[in-house]
């Protein structure tokens, strides 16, 4: 062979090695970024804010004594989901003793406390008894966590506890206290402060805690008229209430959506849905015909959004997202009031055409997607008297896991028949918060402990 030609070969096989030692390193790296993006559960609802996880090793079954990994008390009621990123589990908590409130994180493997910080708060600040402060999720971008704790600010940490940066969004004030958990877009935190009559949806960058916008909620009226919303004001003034402004807001997680070729940011106000612009604020489109009252957050599957409103009646709309102005006539595919209607305070999700969903009286739904009607409706009854549900679902594979506020967890598989597969309780101990789950770990926050529930061939 000539020198010339044995060179040529000689490059061209260098050329095919290091080609497919490349292939090899993007190879490793996509395994190793994958499952640890697919293990997190960075956000109140998961990776995509929709309940649904890809998890397939989800205990069916645990009890106290059984398929338990760790549990450690924390230092007061909340009503809070935890997040996990990594070896990390973070929870918001208030501490009414100290008259602080914190982010508190966890070592998943042992439940070690790592750290807890926040801010000291003495000035008085409205709730409802069962709204404990601090109710808001926090939310992580693998870098820093951010939490909101109502008055008291928002909040910017890094991984070890040091505060990167704090913004005081002013007073936060309703008799039923706030809910609203934030939600990250690329660059933007983006929250709901409210309700209350000062209400708005702001978006800050969440380097520098730097409002990027802020839309500006239109309050009710002070002065409006019970009768005008289905209710009497001698029902409310009962129960100490003397205007409809009072009662009335939104504790609604804001939802990012895909549609037509953009992202829209929903968010349940008072007596409408509103889309924005997520980038800019801009208002999109709205939709009215529900509540006065945003409890539940909306959802999204098959292009529709859900929405269930609470209040002086109940009522649930399913929108097709990407209009413009009014959308009431030309988008909303359905629309209940009662008394087909029950009050949903957690938010449902969406999978095969169907929607899951447990109603604030701890009945377990199951409704056509497209027409809202129901395929199938059952009461769960767990080991205690406590069967009504303020947490929202999470569904795995085929499986459907279901809390109520006795901490009972119960696993139904989705279709359309009703099956209960499992009835899990841990000692009934009160719970308004949802499920967490990662790598086959399950965390569920009562008011006197967070609990890791696991196989033990994942400890």
């Amino acid at each position: 062979m000539k020198p010339a030609r044995l060179s040529q070969l000689i490059e061209a096989l260098e050329f095919e090695e290091k080609a497919r030692r490349m292939l090899i390193a993007i190879a490793l790296v996509v395994a190793l970024v994958l499952p640890a993006t697919a293990e997190n559960w960075p956000t109140w609802r998961g990776p995509d804010g929709n309940g649904i996880c890809q998890e397939t090793s989800l205990p069916l079954r645990w009890s106290t004594n059984e398929n338990l990994r760790w549990r450690v008390p924390l230092p007061d009621r909340g009503n809070s989901t935890p997040i996990v990123w990594g070896n990390r589990v973070f929870v918001t908590q208030a501490v009414p003793k100290a008259s602080r409130r914190t982010l508190m994180c966890f070592d998943r493997r042992d439940g070690k406390l790592l750290w807890q910080q926040g801010p000291t708060w003495t000035e008085k600040e409205l709730t409802h008894d069962n709204n404990p402060y601090c109710s808001p999720s926090p939310v992580t971008d693998g870098e820093r966590v951010l939490a909101w704790f109502g008055s008291a600010g928002v909040y910017c940490y890094d991984f070890t506890g040091r505060e990167l940066w704090r913004r005081d969004l002013g007073r936060q004030s309703h008799v039923w206290g706030y809910a609203a958990s934030p939600v990250l877009y690329g660059d933007l935190l983006i929250l709901n402060f409210g309700p209350g009559q000062r209400s708005f949806v702001i978006a800050l960058d969440k380097r520098t805690g730097k409002t990027v916008w802020q839309f500006d909620v239109p309050p009710i009226p002070a002065d409006a008229k019970w009768e005008d919303f289905g209710t009497t004001a001698a029902e409310w003034k009962n129960q100490g209430y003397n205007t409809v402004a009072e009662v009335s807001g939104s504790c609604s997680t804001p939802l990012v959506v895909r549609a037509d070729g953009h992202d829209e940011l929903v968010v349940a106000l008072e007596l409408r849905v509103q889309a924005l612009s997520p980038k800019t604020g801009e208002p999109l489109w709205r939709c009215g015909g529900h509540n006065t009252c945003a409890y539940g957050s909306p959802f999204s599957g098959d292009g529709l959004v859900v929405v269930n409103e609470t209040g002086f009646r109940n009522c649930a709309m399913a929108i097709r997202p990407g209009g413009r102005g009014d959308v009431a006539a030309t988008h909303r595919v359905w629309h209940s009031d009662p008394p087909s209607s029950k009050a949903c305070i957690g938010s449902g999700l969406v999978h095969q055409g169907r929607i899951y969903q447990v109603t604030a009286m701890g009945f377990a739904q199951c409704l056509d997607l497209k027409t809202g009607a129901s395929v199938w409706d059952e009461r769960l009854t767990g080991s205690g008297a406590r069967n009504s549900s303020w947490s929202s679902p999470v569904l795995a594979g085929d499986r459907l896991y279901v809390p109520n506020q006795n901490a009972d967890v119960f696993v139904l598989r989705v279709g359309p028949k009703f099956e209960c597969l499992a009835t899990n309780s841990i000692g009934g101990e009160t719970m308004n918060a949802s499920l967490a789950v990662s790598d086959g770990d399950m965390f569920i926050r009562t008011h006197q402990h967070l609990w890791c529930i696991s196989e033990p061939s994942k400890h």
